[in-house]
């Protein structure tokens, strides 16, 4: 079972390949080119996933002139259905700029190419860290898991002045609203590719463990359609994680980013990597970026003011920016707390094995979890997690918790580059593992299923933190130092979202944090 996650494969031939010809190669290229005029513009917004489709929406609908910088291109869903790399077939299509697979096959040689999932190593191979790259960011990779914590552990993570009532009455229910997250229909649900998932309910219950259906951001109309033969199979076949073929997928881009564009107000500007970030006087930014081909070589260099900017790269991208401004000195009063507080949400991968013959590799992730929220060690949620290449009899399940903020990353002046420290063995990470340990317990004891080896915390889809709200920035996402910069993604979130996955919080605390900015305008121009 261990060709199922080749930990070694994955970190050093894929991640760090991918590094070696990214981000310093495309400055070696920029700095040939000529800067050219500056362009203008009132609102420019880094990155287009969850924060950065929220803060594009709510500026467009304010009537805010805004640009959006994607690094990715964006991927538009054919009725041929071949928008995005097969899991069997891999290509140029399922990586950002590597020579080689990230995840799935990782390791294995494809053409250069502006791909789907980008990641980054953790020095030392202790963790490799996942992130999507397109018109749509994660969003694009994830699996349209849109699960809320409770509000005894939001606090466990969240200051207090974070009113949960607020988010549970006002954002969490606004953001799903747009991206259309409900539960699984109970026709899909018993279906033949939801095998696993119904197993996975059984296997709860006789362990005695809360189980549920969660919302997904799917279609559920379009999965129905490809069940019927009437689109290529994505979702039902489990292929989500380089894209949903058939469009089921609710990613940002088909909402969010989509309405922004809709105001006539926001133009998104793919295949534009940001590499700095400068005070230009009278409370403008510059952001400089190089405009590339989907091949990575340099075409122009672009250089954009701003009055308001909105960094919503996510944990790796916006620190990492941060980090340089820092350093570089072109933020000089950036706090010294840049690049501390990162974490993984608790990741990690297991495999079960059984005596139930079903097909794990379908179905898409997340439709049921288990929330062992009491466990006595540490709270745990569990969900199916089909991939490729499982034999039958076996099932990958992703486990998450909290986990505390104590990953970094530091700057190397000599190549303009970040490296990321994660404690892997840590107390409290190895106080994690005990806690998953003792639930998988209780699911082989009660069901006469095996685990085919040690739970695996050696990558995560789910980083967050570097640039943490009370040290960074307040929990409205306004950078401590500079008016009129904010932060809207998950880097500001200390490691965890709180036993649940990222994207509903990152999107919600976007909500937030635009509708106390939009306030903060209105009142600025009523005063004018």
């Amino acid at each position: 079972m261990t060709r199922l996650f080749k930990r070694r494969q994955f970190i050093q031939g894929s991640i760090g390949a991918a590094a070696g010809i990214g981000l310093s190669n495309l400055r070696a290229q920029a700095r040939k080119l000529d800067y050219g005029a500056n362009e203008y513009i009132e609102a420019l917004v880094i990155g287009s996933g969850f924060g950065g489709g929220v803060a594009s929406l709510r500026l467009g609908e304010a009537g805010i002139e805004t640009i959006v910088l994607e690094r990715g291109r964006r991927w538009t869903i054919t009725d041929a259905g071949n928008t995005f790399s097969p899991y069997d077939k891999i290509d140029g299509r399922a990586a950002f700029l590597s020579p080689t697979a990230l995840f799935f096959n990782a390791g294995t040689p494809i053409d250069v190419y502006a791909g789907i999932l980008s990641g980054k190593l953790g020095v030392g191979n202790t963790i490799g860290a996942l992130n999507g790259a397109g018109v749509g960011g994660t969003s694009l990779v994830y699996g349209g898991i849109t699960s809320q914590p409770t509000e005894k552990l939001f606090h466990q993570v969240f200051p207090r002045s974070i009113k949960y009532s607020e988010m549970n009455s006002i954002y969490y229910p606004r953001v799903r609203s747009i991206l259309k997250a409900t539960v699984i229909p109970d026709d899909i649900l018993q279906s033949p590719y939801y095998l696993s998932s119904r197993i996975f309910l059984e296997q709860a219950a006789k362990a005695g463990l809360k189980a549920s259906k969660i919302p997904i951001a799917f279609d559920w109309d379009i999965v129905r359609q490809e069940m019927s033969g009437q689109k290529k199979p994505s979702i039902i076949s489990g292929q989500y994680y380089y894209g949903a073929e058939s469009g089921a997928k609710n990613s940002v881009d088909r909402n969010y980013l989509k309405m922004a564009e809709e105001t006539g107000y926001v133009e998104i500007r793919p295949l534009h990597i940001v590499t700095e970030i400068n005070e230009f006087g009278n409370g403008l930014y510059q952001v400089v970026c190089g405009q590339i081909n989907e091949q990575g070589e340099v075409l122009a260099q672009r250089n954009f003011i701003c009055r308001y900017l909105f960094l919503a790269a996510g944990s790796i991208g916006t620190t990492e920016l941060l980090l340089r401004a820092r350093e570089e000195r072109t933020l000089r009063r950036l706090s010294n707390q840049i690049g501390f507080g990162w974490g993984t949400n608790a990741d990690s991968i297991t495999t079960v094995i059984s005596n139930r013959q079903t097909n794990p590799t379908l179905g898409t992730p997340g439709v049921v979890a288990i929330e062992h929220l009491d466990n006595p060690i540490a709270p745990v949620l569990l969900e199916p997690f089909p991939i490729p290449s499982v034999p039958q009899g076996a099932a990958v399940i992703l486990g998450q918790g909290i986990t505390k903020p104590e990953g970094y990353f530091t700057y190397k002046a000599a190549t303009k580059s970040t490296e990321l420290f994660w404690p892997a063995n840590s107390p409290n990470n190895q106080k994690l593992a005990k806690a998953i340990q003792y639930t998988y317990k209780l699911l082989t004891e009660a069901n006469g299923i095996s685990l085919a080896g040690p739970t695996d915390f050696s990558s995560t889809g789910h980083p967050l933190g570097g640039a943490l709200m009370g040290q960074v920035c307040d929990t409205y996402g306004q950078v401590f130092g500079y008016r009129n910069m904010f932060i809207v993604d998950g880097s500001m979130i200390p490691a965890s979202t709180a036993c649940a996955n990222p994207s509903l919080t990152i999107a919600a605390l976007a909500e937030r944090s635009m509708d106390r900015f939009l306030n903060y305008v209105g009142k600025r121009s009523r005063n004018r």
